[in-house]
């Protein structure tokens, strides 16, 4: 393969960094100059700005996604032995925050079509040790709401947000974050609202909870050096908490330039539907924004998902895969289930390819993608 720059990148950061470079240099150098590196004002302001704009009172930063899932569901009150429902078609991470809560992960599988948890198998999966489900809005679109609250309600259970990926996603007139007990979010570089390292929140209506989830970041202390909680060192840097404030206002606008891609993306796709190439339903309209862009790759198609990844990779396009492997046949999560438990993510897994998506993404640029997906399947 060629050395060269690819013709049309995966991600493209730069395209939403330079812009504002020198409103990041004035907060990163106020930090410097303020010496505020720990749980300061920065990280105070985003933790207020991020959960309103998510429409919930509180936020309580943390040093990663992970943790924020982690840390949550013990702020939630889960118990290890618990049982929580989680689809099996989502980043292992979410797994093993439940592990790391001492709780008990139980698979589900997922709609082929949107590649969301499927609630009609969640049902199937209910115990009376269950105590919460975890949706995870997968790729930018969220669960829908209404049904979640109702699967909650039968099951007096709670709904403990995965919205890592779902940074203002809408559905059903609720934003991510704002259906259940609490949310977790992610804050990695390529996230819609990425920091320049790794980052996490936890945002929730309920005091209680958020008080609970800064003590249990910070060793377990709600004051320094008494410690009412087994807790844990996992707190949002300061300097990370001042890129995100400058970057927040833009994240609209970052959304809404990713679903008019989406958009341009589904009308030039729309031919190649005879030959297997269908995009991820979208069941949420503009409330999709679409951290990811991802087809399926079906058996309808002359040739598989791996060869079109290669092929297009040979064109110049880069693509990801997002997951490869479904979370119970990870070799080290075996016991979490056995080949031919969930078919569809097993399925699913194979078929899948992440387009390039990002703010800036040009209409030329889709274009140079879905002529080289026409080429490699004529090919």
């Amino acid at each position: 393969m060629s050395n060269r720059p690819p013709k049309v990148p995966f991600v493209n950061l730069s395209l939403q960094h330079q812009p504002i470079q020198s409103q990041i240099a004035e907060a990163i150098g106020k930090i410097i100059q303020e010496g505020d590196f720990i749980l300061g004002q920065a990280v105070a302001e985003f933790e207020t700005a991020f959960s309103a704009a998510s429409g919930v009172k509180y936020g309580v930063g943390v040093a990663c996604g992970t943790d924020a899932i982690a840390l949550g569901l013990q702020a939630c009150g889960i118990n290890p032995g618990d049982e929580i429902i989680i689809p099996a078609n989502t980043f292992i991470a979410t797994a093993i925050a439940v592990l790391e809560a001492k709780a008990i992960p139980i698979l589900v599988d997922c709609d082929p079509e949107t590649a969301l948890i499927d609630l009609t198998a969640a049902e199937t999966a209910v115990t009376s040790k269950t105590k919460a489900i975890i949706p995870v809005h997968l790729y930018g679109q969220m669960v829908s709401p209404g049904q979640l609250l109702d699967f909650a309600k039968r099951h007096d259970s709670i709904v403990f947000e995965d919205a890592a990926q779902a940074h203002l996603a809408e559905r059903e007139g609720y934003r991510a974050g704002s259906i259940g007990k609490a949310a977790a979010f992610s804050f990695y570089p390529s996230k819609n609202l990425g920091s320049f390292g790794d980052g996490g929140m936890l945002i929730t209506n309920d005091a209680d909870i958020a008080e609970k989830m800064r003590t249990l970041r910070n060793y377990g202390a709600p004051s320094k050096y008494l410690h009412t909680e087994i807790g844990t060192n996992s707190r949002l840097d300061n300097l990370q908490a001042a890129v995100l404030n400058v970057k927040l206002p833009y994240l609209e606008k970052w959304n809404r330039d990713r679903t008019e891609a989406a958009q341009y993306y589904n009308t030039l796709l729309e031919p190649l539907k005879h030959k297997g190439i269908v995009p991820i339903a979208n069941h949420s309209s503009s409330g999709h924004i679409y951290h990811l862009y991802v087809i399926r790759v079906t058996e309808k198609s002359p040739i598989n998902r791996n060869t079109l990844h290669e092929k297009l990779a040979r064109d110049g396009i880069q693509t990801g895969i997002h997951y490869p492997v479904p979370c119970h046949l990870q070799p080290a999560y075996q016991n979490l289930g056995n080949p031919g438990d969930f078919p569809r993510a097993e399925t699913l897994c194979q078929q899948i390819l992440s387009l390039p998506m990002y703010p800036g993404l040009s209409n030329t640029q889709i274009e140079q993608v879905v002529r080289a997906i026409e080429r490699s399947l004529n090919s």
